[in-house]
């Protein structure tokens, strides 16, 4: 029962022969979902907390760092996919090189970074939300609109008393919508993402061009802040300030480890998946970066709204219709993010409760009709609902780094070490220079970590910790390994009491 044990090569295969899931989509279908995932949560959200709190208008060269570390690991998760086209992304390709404990903690964190990730995008979705109403002049009560935090907050600023009940009504609501389309299939769900994708793409482009022409090269001096030190011991601003917001901004890659869970519904994984990967990553690090640019410029970084930072740039210089359009992209692309997020934890926890990690009961059971792990969808449907509704959007969205970082840096470890011991699997992908590429990989993720912010890392310490708990009080005893050994002793029992009735 060792904690170090590996999940043999032949074991994947066998899983991807008994995959009960609908394999519908293609490469640009692959890749759609992961612009689905990676466009929203960062330009629309991020942006404005990473260049109001931490970055000023050097967001850009966050955005850079940001999207170099990823580049690094997805050569290295490109590989991993096109030898293990399973569901559970960085979870399984541990399982196979790193041993069983390691997969855990990479799958446990992954928990923590998709279902925060959504938790984000759901109180996110809710900030446009309430903009778009007020564009109608619609004015919907505070206390229906926001968390019991910030709507106190809101509520001080406006001179008035804090309320005595507040309930995110919209963030609960959506979550609701999406966790009704993901259990009704991959095809309903990927049709919603591809037309939310397109609007929303033509939205970003239309941000760039037009805002372009309302740049005021004041606002972008200094281009980096001066550091300020924060009570909790942070700092915010400087260079310090520069990385911290690249680990914060880190969230919004996280959409190319959701187009890895989806190998189970791919049609070619072996080769469209790798492919998706890196496109996906390499359209988004682009708009990001000249988006980042476009909006610190627009208007000055300290007066971006953290809940709504795009439709307020727009906002800044009088162009009200153009704010309408936006926010009514943001809301929709918001909820193709949330979407993709959802569907990622879920293939995640599919992957687990095949290995046993996890209750199959719960987790693995996929639907009759629509061939969707449909419990495990109404479980994170209930716990991102309401985390959403009852939680500020600064406080969870920090959290969802630190799987990310924790997750790319273990798969570029990975990588090497299984060039090392199984050289001859055939790689329909593979990775470039992949001594440099892993190493800096692993440095770059591992060296971001360090910058996280230390009420972060407190939680991170005490997810970890209560994953641990998990994995030695049920996981490692369940764990379809510990039959194993059993099954191959059987095989071997079978083959004589065969051979001698031969005889």
């Amino acid at each position: 029962m060792s904690v170090w044990r590996k999940k043999p090569v032949s074991h994947f295969e066998r899983d991807m022969k008994k995959n009960e899931l609908n394999r519908v989509l293609g490469r640009w279908g692959l890749t759609s979902l992961g612009i689905g995932a990676i466009i929203g949560g960062g330009i629309f959200t991020l942006t404005g907390i990473a260049a109001h709190d931490h970055a000023g208008p050097a967001l850009a060269l966050s955005f850079v760092i940001a999207g170099v570390g990823c580049l690094f690991a997805s050569l290295c998760y490109a590989e991993f996919a096109s030898i293990l086209p399973v569901e559970g992304s960085a979870y399984a390709y541990s399982y196979g090189t790193m041993g069983e404990l390691f997969a855990w903690i990479i799958g446990w964190n992954l928990i923590l970074e998709y279902m925060m990730g959504a938790t984000t995008v759901a109180v996110a979705w809710s900030g446009y939300f309430e903009k778009l109403l007020h564009q109608f002049e619609i004015e919907p009560p505070m206390w229906l609109m926001n968390d019991a935090v910030t709507a106190a907050t809101k509520a001080k600023e406006a001179g008035m008393a804090a309320p005595e009940f507040a309930f995110n009504l919209p963030a609960f609501l959506i979550t609701w919508v999406v966790t009704a389309i993901l259990i009704k299939g991959i095809k309903e769900a990927a049709k919603t993402n591809n037309l939310i994708v397109i609007l929303k793409v033509a939205v970003v482009l239309f941000v760039i061009f037009v805002g372009f022409f309302f740049i005021d090269t004041d606002n972008y001096v200094p281009f980096i802040p001066e550091t300020v030190h924060n009570a909790d011991g942070s700092s915010s601003f400087g260079w310090s300030g520069v990385v911290t917001a690249a680990t914060i901004v880190f969230f919004a890659y996280i959409g190319f480890d959701a187009v890895s869970t989806q190998a189970g519904e791919a049609i070619n994984p072996k080769k469209d998946v790798p492919f998706a990967i890196i496109m996906s990553l390499v359209i988004c690090t682009v708009l990001y970066i000249v988006v980042s640019l476009v909006l610190t410029g627009m208007v000055p970084y300290n007066e971006l709204d953290i809940k709504a930072p795009v439709a307020s740039a727009f906002e800044g210089v009088g162009m009200p219709w153009a704010t309408k359009l936006i926010t009514i992209a943001a809301v929709a692309g918001l909820t193709s993010v949330m979407l993709v997020m959802m569907l990622g934890q879920t293939r995640i926890f599919l992957g687990m409760a095949k290995d046993g990690l996890l209750p199959f009961n719960i987790f693995g059971k996929i639907h009759e009709t629509y061939k969707t792990p449909f419990r495990s969808t109404i479980l994170v449907g209930a716990v991102v609902s309401i985390v959403a509704a009852t939680t500020p959007i600064n406080k969870v969205s920090e959290m969802c780094s630190m799987g990310t970082l924790l997750a790319f840096a273990m798969i570029s470890i990975a990588v090497l070490i299984m060039r090392i011991r199984q050289p001859e699997l055939e790689r329909p992908f593979k990775t470039p220079a992949v001594w440099f590429v892993a190493i800096a990989g692993a440095g770059f993720n591992f060296g971001l970590m360090y910058f996280v912010r230390p009420d972060t890392w407190v939680a991170f310490i005490i997810w970890s910790t209560l994953g641990l708990v998990v994995y030695f009080l049920y996981s490692r005893k369940h764990s379809n390994l510990n039959n194993y050994a059993f099954e191959e002793s059987l095989k071997g029992h079978d083959a004589i009491v065969n051979a001698s009735e031969e005889d």
